[in-house]
């Protein structure tokens, strides 16, 4: 369920980096994203840190390509399946940058953004598809989407993610 537009299941770690949606701006396209910091690491609090500003920029060499750069998603899904929230929906969460989906450009006015921790050519988890289809059936329940695309996409040439081993075919 979702209740004043935060998913119910989902742990809540408020973000910063996100502004209004603009007016009459209807929730149409979710668009899946992997993110793993540093790089094909997982299993540590670095993502939460980054979408809340609280990366420490002296823990990995890595991390100082990220310093000053301001980003969120609305929804991040652990490898062991585990929800969590930055972004409540009815906000225009920072996922997408330069996007476009269906010539209507800057996505991320009339999308959410969902991360799943990974790369590009790591499987994922059976548990992260698990929870992504429970949160992509509360979602249409709630808002009117009709459109589920990776951020390569909707900003081709410039994004990978989900990547190549992400399996569209367990969405259901």
């Amino acid at each position: 369920m979702i209740t004043d537009h935060r998913l119910n299941i989902a742990k809540k770690i408020p973000s910063e980096n996100y502004n209004q949606r603009p007016d009459n701006t209807e929730i149409t396209l979710v668009v899946i994203h992997n993110i793993s910091l540093p790089p094909g690491e997982f299993g540590n609090t670095y993502i939460e840190d980054f979408f809340t500003n609280n990366l420490q920029t002296n823990k990995h060499a890595y991390f100082k390509t990220l310093e000053d750069v301001k980003v969120s998603a609305h929804l991040l899904i652990k490898r062991d399946g585990s929800i969590v929230q930055f972004v409540d929906f009815n906000q225009r969460a920072w996922h997408a940058g330069q996007s476009s989906f269906n010539k209507v450009g800057d996505c991320n006015n009339y999308s959410i953004g969902i991360e799943l921790e990974g790369t590009d050519n790591s499987a994922y988890e059976t548990s992260q598809y698990t929870s992504l289809n429970q949160v992509l059936s509360i979602l249409r329940s709630h808002y009117p989407i009709t459109d589920i695309k990776g951020h390569n996409e909707i900003s081709p040439g410039r994004k990978t993610d989900p990547g190549p081993v992400f399996e569209w075919s367990k969405l259901t």
